[in-house]
């Protein structure tokens, strides 16, 4: 359970003051954190898998874009879904590795926010076409990918005005990118079964709605820290 004043946990409980980083489970699983040491040891840096993040999100939406132009194969949603874990799994080395690794720079945060909305807009913006459902199918993954962007900016305006980073959801990033991943997965199923080709639209409609109730929440969180100063 968050603490009342809106500071994040991390997994085992203990409140992140110093990092202001996103509470994640999987940061302390063995192979993660074993792949973390071993990119250190190769001499890659946090900057350097943050960046890749962006690459999965473009080759993903690439895979995206290709569902949009109407292939039969059901490959490349599976190949979409690939890509987006892959740029959540580099989105949880990149912090492991700057702070564990004790391998922080003073451009880590930039490197560490911007891929993350280059990534967001790139694939939820894709997957609206790939929903296939025209103009309002569109109009949800737009939707999507802006309104994620606008969760990641309240949570900063929140911080430069000295509260804690804000992960709060119902549909923060993972969420939305587990969400996402599911979408792709059903719409491959649904190709293969020759059913209906749905699930990418109802769930995109989904994140939209989710992420928009996020953005509210973190704003009234916001409001109320301000307010109690």
């Amino acid at each position: 359970m968050a603490p009342a004043n809106g500071e994040p946990r991390t997994a085992n409980g203990g409140r992140e003051f110093a990092s202001g980083r996103r509470p994640i489970k999987m940061r302390s699983a063995y192979l993660v954190q074993a792949t973390a040491r071993l990119l250190a040891r190769t001499g890659v840096s946090p900057n350097q898998v943050s960046v890749s993040s962006v690459i999965f999100a473009l080759v993903g939406s690439y895979f995206l874009f290709m569902e949009a132009l109407g292939t039969p194969s059901l490959w490349p949603l599976i190949g979409a879904a690939a890509c987006i874990q892959l740029r959540l799994l580099a989105n949880l080395l990149d912090g492991l590795m700057a702070v564990e690794g004790g391998r922080q720079t003073r451009t880590g945060e930039l490197f560490n926010e911007f891929p993350d909305r280059i990534a967001d807009v790139a694939l939820l913006a894709t997957a609206g076409y790939a929903a296939r459902h025209g103009d309002l199918g569109a109009a949800f993954g737009w939707s999507a990918a802006v309104l994620a962007v606008g969760t990641a900016y309240i949570r900063a305006f929140g911080a430069r005005r000295g509260q804690p980073q804000d992960f709060c959801g119902p549909l923060a990033k993972q969420q939305r990118m587990f969400l996402l991943t599911v979408a792709c997965l059903l719409g491959a199923g649904e190709k293969l079964l020759h059913a209906p080709f749905r699930s990418i639209f109802v769930l995109l409609a989904f994140i939209a709605a989710g992420t928009l109730l996020t953005c509210i929440r973190r704003t009234m969180r916001l409001v109320r820290q301000l307010e109690s100063k």
